[in-house]
């Protein structure tokens, strides 16, 4: 089962996914892409891990999500990663990334379905504002959007949260 939860800023998407893998049965690997490059983030990064079980194990991985699925997706494991548009962040600010972008979006939406177990996909919904300024900015929204696309049609299931109320898109 492979499912996408997206969401606006503190709607509720991470709390959702959390309950959504500890339901599950299966152990949880929190894959967290983020990186805490100041004081804010470092407080984000914080109270999610306040929030998580402490027997979730983790990785944190801000580039290399693919690897990171192929070497531990199992039947007996939830993969929940928190967040996509992080990780789409990330690869758009790092040198070495960002012009391998639409090769590692390709390879993580291709491999996905061949992948065992349950993987939770966290991201933020962008494009419902003003288009921003700034070519990296609209970039960023761009590639959001094409990548959420790509996600939803192998996925099979995609909420949308919205004031911490789950609205199923596709699947249960």
């Amino acid at each position: 089962m492979k499912e996408l939860i997206l969401g606006g800023a503190r709607s509720g998407k991470s709390h959702y996914a959390e309950v959504c893998a500890s339901e599950s049965g299966l152990n949880v690997l929190y894959v967290a892409t983020a990186q805490s490059l100041d004081d804010e983030m470092q407080q984000r990064i914080k109270h999610h891990q306040q929030q998580r079980p402490t027997h979730w194990q983790l990785i944190e991985e801000p580039l290399d999500l693919v690897s990171v699925l192929k070497s531990k997706a199992n039947e007996k494991t939830c993969i929940l990663v928190d967040c996509l548009t992080l990780w789409l962040s990330n690869q758009l600010c790092s040198e070495e990334y960002k012009n391998k972008l639409n090769k590692n979006i390709d390879e993580l939406v291709s491999i996905l379905p061949t992948l065992s177990g349950k993987i939770i996909f966290v991201s933020n919904e962008v494009s419902m504002g003003i288009i921003p300024m700034g070519e990296l900015n609209r970039r960023f929204i761009d590639e959001a959007g094409r990548l959420h696309q790509r996600l939803a049609a192998v996925c099979d299931s995609v909420t949308l949260m919205v004031a911490g109320i789950p609205s199923h898109i596709k699947g249960n």
